[in-house]
């Protein structure tokens, strides 16, 4: 190693801990306490050693901290990895911390696991470098009754705002408050609230002194933090005897270690520290993995400040006397009481120096393959360079003399790499005869018979493509289809002028329409397609072949596309008989289209159209104007229910009948749609009542769901009604409700029963598939309506929603191709297609045949919203904050008068379902929204180290 010491691997954002490591590392005094903690090490306290065979895994965080420092103080490495101490605390790696924070928490965990010690020196280092005394001193001013509070410090926090200097900062930390108004102090002597000054006295300072330069504020315009870019001045040499109470004391301080945070940001930058070596008076700069060593013992923070420079506009650096610095960086000074005793020397403990030198064996023999795979290259590198050396010279074929072909991709491998290629592979430029491909000679290098032939014996491969490898058949090719792709442009002008000719008499040709305005792009591609062919059976290069599937794949599609002359072509193999799809085309353009397109089919002019196609066309108009006639029909005998007029109701029976009929809502809108559209929608054949029922036969509603939730489910039918209906349809399961009274008896005491009966069992597992379907969702709709003045104010809904859900699907069925048929009520050839009944359809009913036709109105001032049931509320909040440009914090959110306040539930575990209307008060907003996905980040209640074992004890 260059450097007298090692330095620390950053494991992402672990830069802050690093940098305390190392100031902490060369407190001596705090080493040498660290080394005499007794290890937990079962084999070591028992004398034996610690076995080779077995990894030392240190079990407390002194244990993780001497052997960090026993690797920082004996290691022969340039940096050492501190994954274990940091996993130890339980510390996120890739988020950045509060450094300062850090500090504070890590030395109240030290304190709290040394005082556990029996040895005094080891339990009270923390107190002895690090701990000083203060108090509060508040003065009555009635009175003059002194009271006083004695407090611990292990670091001085200061205020820079405003200030330029350390000792400005000291002397504001020191000064005298007064205690005045709704502040006054209550005096025990008084016994009454008296005016009062309040100011802090120190009593006694540590060894070592943090002083904590505040720079990271919080800016209550913005509501989160930022740093203070302002520089303040500190010296070498403090004198912090003019600021104690007691001046009787040795209290000159001497600078050792100053932390350093560049970046202009306080969620972001990097921490670096200088720290003064107590044994040689030299000061390194400690960078993660990099350590330098300042010239001449002083301190030189001008690199730091100048990568620091956020703009030119910034404020100038002040100039700084001999033995004083100034720094916009520096956040926490550390001082060392002056004293003339020697430094310590800290010697490594015996078990601790074993493991050291356990990790020093390890890394010299990681070094010794190193070296040896290194010196190994290199005696690779020089045959390889002499090989290179020798057969360059001979590599370019002579004229008239034999060469070979080889792919200049293997060339380029064996000429850049050091280790040998792999056999030689030409297989990519085959063509499909099994020779050398005319249009891959440009991947290919010409090179001499001599250096072939060394080639081949040295590393193999194949195969060999000499001076007779060239394809002579698909040269031919190639040139076959230039000249045609050259006569094409004059062809294509030809058949151009040909077709504005009107055709006379029967010597014409039907052609498609679609045919001729891409017959050109068509020939290109069947020019173009041999070359493909070649190209997928032989893309094959050094091992990497195209996959099978995928060119099979390609190939079926291209099958699949209709060529020249086909698209008039019908599914009998016939012409067609639509005229609009086809015209006529003289004789002389006709064989020119031959020419390209040979096996084109060919229908004359006089050619009869399909006999099938047209009796096809006769049944389909006669299919025609049976569905009106059955449409007109069906209107006439169930007129009520076509108009929705006078149905019944189960929540107030009607006195004039004691059963009436139940079929799915499903089943009536189809039915209408068919009724209103009978040459576009397929006949209703079935009833279709079976997604009523579960698989046992049973009804899936109770009354009581039937007059309320489920009633948009079901259609009531009368029973004058349901004797049209078993007439004109197929009945596969009759659903009755029947009223029993007895006479003179309480209306209360009715009984209405259901035929068939409800089922308790699969009605129970419908309602629990329901609930966890409105728990599992994933992209469904929910709105947002913003209050005001805790009034939700209800306006007219939207046009569009203003519609009955019938006339909705009305206009959108006018939309729908003609031909389209709903995949369970349709019916082919005669024969009635029923509706799909798997086992599960007690619980997936809804999503087989039955819809519901109620969906929310969207008012003014109302917002839909995409969520899925497993985001959290925080993230609906940014999802709000976009749509209505309130902040998240901003946001009151509640949803059937509960309020949702925990940011990290999901919407699912808070209630929240498909078409729920969550209500939004929104506070005061902030004015710029602009940058409003940066107070997001930072407006969250920040976690800091919760969850680490810094706050564990």
């Amino acid at each position: 190693r260059q450097n007298a010491f090692v330095g620390l691997t950053n494991l992402g954002a672990t830069c802050y801990v690093n940098t305390f490591l190392q100031m902490w590392f060369l407190n001596l005094e705090l080493r040498q306490a660290l080394y005499l903690c007794p290890s937990t090490c079962s084999e070591y306290a028992a004398g034996e050693g610690i076995p080779k065979d077995k990894d030392y895994e240190p079990q407390t965080i002194c244990e993780h901290l001497q052997y960090l420092f026993a690797l920082l103080q004996n290691s022969k490495r340039r940096y050492i990895d501190p994954s274990g101490f940091v996993k130890a605390l339980g510390l996120d790696t890739g988020q950045q911390q509060d450094a300062q924070e850090f500090s504070k928490l890590f030395m109240s965990l030290l304190e709290d696991t040394l005082s556990k010690q029996k040895n005094p020196d080891v339990r009270n280092i923390v107190q002895k470098q690090f701990c000083g005394e203060y108090a509060y001193v508040t003065v009555c001013n009635q009175c003059g009754r002194e009271s006083k509070l004695v407090s611990k410090f292990y670091e001085l926090e200061l205020n820079i705002q405003g200030h330029k200097q350390l000792t400005d900062c000291v002397t504001e930390f020191l000064k005298e408050e007064k205690l005045e108004g709704d502040n006054r102090y209550f005096c025990e002597t008084c016994q009454s609230k008296q005016n009062a000054t309040r100011k802090i006295r120190l009593l006694s300072l540590p060894c070592t002194l943090n002083l904590q330069l505040m720079r990271f504020v919080f800016d209550r315009q913005t509501g989160h933090k930022k740093k203070l870019n302002t520089y303040i001045g500190f010296s070498e040499l403090l004198d912090m005897e003019p600021f104690m109470e007691q001046k009787n004391g040795v209290y000159v301080y001497e600078l050792s270690a100053v932390l350093i945070h560049r970046g202009v940001s306080a969620y972001s930058g990097h921490y670096i520290a200088h720290v003064k070596d107590p044994q040689t008076g030299e000061w390194y700069k400690f960078n993660d993995e990099d350590i330098e060593k300042m010239e001449g013992k002083k301190l030189q923070l001008g690199i730091e400040e100048d990568l620091a420079e956020p703009s030119k506009s910034q404020t100038r650096k002040p100039k700084c006397g001999k033995g004083t610095h100034c720094s916009r960086n520096a956040y926490m000074l550390v001082y060392r009481l002056q004293t003339r005793e020697k430094s310590l020397t800290v010697e490594v403990p015996a078990f601790l120096q074993e493991l050291v030198e356990r990790d020093n064996c390890k890394f010299e023999e990681w070094c010794n393959e190193m070296a040896e795979m290194r010196k190994q290259s290199v005696a690779r590198g020089k045959i390889k360079h002499e090989e290179v050396k020798e057969l360059y010279k001979r590599l370019p074929a002579e004229a008239g003399s034999p060469y070979d072909f080889i792919s200049l991709e293997w060339l380029q491998k064996w000429l850049d790499e050091s280790t040998p290629p792999k056999p030689i592979d030409n297989t990519a430029c085959l063509c499909s005869h099994g020779k050398l491909h005319p249009d891959k000679i440009s991947i290919m290098k010409r090179i001499s018979e001599y250096v072939a032939d060394f080639f081949y014996r040295r590393y193999g491969g194949g195969p060999r493509l000499n001076v007779k490898a060239l394809c002579k058949d698909c040269v031919v090719e190639r040139c076959r289809i230039l000249r045609l792709k050259n006569q094409l442009n004059e062809d294509y002008k030809t058949v151009t002028n040909l077709l504005k000719i009107t055709v006379k008499g029967n010597d014409g040709f039907w052609v498609g329409k679609a045919s001729l305005r891409s017959w050109r792009q068509l020939a290109l591609e069947q020019l173009n397609e041999q070359d493909e062919d070649a190209e997928h059976s032989n893309g094959k290069m050094n091992g990497n072949a195209q996959n099978k599937d995928e060119s099979n794949e390609e190939k079926r599609e291209e099958e699949e596309e209709l060529n020249f002359n086909e698209d008039i072509v019908c599914p009998h193999g016939d012409l067609c008989i639509s005229e609009n799809e086809r015209r006529v085309v003289s004789k002389e353009a006709w064989e020119k289209l031959k020419q390209y397109f040979p096996k084109a089919p060919e229908f004359p002019n006089n050619k009869e159209c399909c006999s099938q196609c047209k009796i096809l066309e006769r049944e389909g108009e006669e299919n025609e104007a049976l569905h009106k006639m059955m449409a007109s029909e069906q209107k006439t005998s169930l007129q009520n229910l076509f108009h929705d007029k006078c149905r019944p109701c189960l929540g107030s029976w009607p006195q004039e009948t004691d059963e009436l009929y139940i079929v799915s809502q499903f089943f009536v809108e189809e039915w209408r749609k068919f009724v209103r559209r009978p040459t576009r929608c397929s006949p209703v054949s079935s009833v279709g009542n079976s997604a009523l029922l579960c698989p046992h036969g049973g009804l899936m509603f109770t009354y009581a769901s039937m007059t309320k939730e489920d009633s948009k489910l079901i259609a009531l039918i009368w029973p004058s009604e349901w004797e049209r209906i078993q007439k004109l349809f197929v009945v596969d399961h009759v659903i009755k409700i029947t009223r029993t009274q007895a006479a003179g008896a309480d209306p209360e005491s009715t009984l209405y029963v259901s035929e068939p009966q409800l089922c308790p069992e699969c009605r129970e597992g419908l309602l629990c598939q329901q609930q966890r379907d409105l728990r599992e969702y994933t992209q469904a709709t929910i709105y947002v309506h913003k209050v005001v003045d805790n009034k939700k104010v209800m306006k007219d809904a939207a046009p569009e929603l203003n519609v009955s859900s019938s006339e909705a699907e009305e206009e959108r069925e006018e939309n729908k191709p003609e031909g389209e048929q709903d995949p369970d009520f349709n019916q082919t050839n005669g024969g009635a297609k029923r509706q799909k009944i798997s086992h599960q359809s007690y619980i997936t009913y809804q999503k087989q045949g039955i819809r519901r036709s109620t969906r929310h109105r969207k008012v003014r001032g109302e917002k839909a919203l995409l969520v899925s049931a497993n985001q959290t509320l925080k993230e609906l909040k940014i999802q709000i904050m976009h749509a209505f440009s309130v902040a998240p914090f901003d946001q009151n959110l509640s949803i059937d008068g509960k309020i949702l306040s925990d940011d990290t539930a999901t919407l699912g575990s808070l209630g929240v379902i498909p078409e729920s209307v969550i209500l939004l008060k929104a506070d005061e907003p902030i004015a710029d929204y602009a940058a409003m996905d940066d107070v997001m980040q930072v407006c969250m209640p920040e976690e800091g180290f919760k969850g680490t074992g810094l706050l564990g004890h």
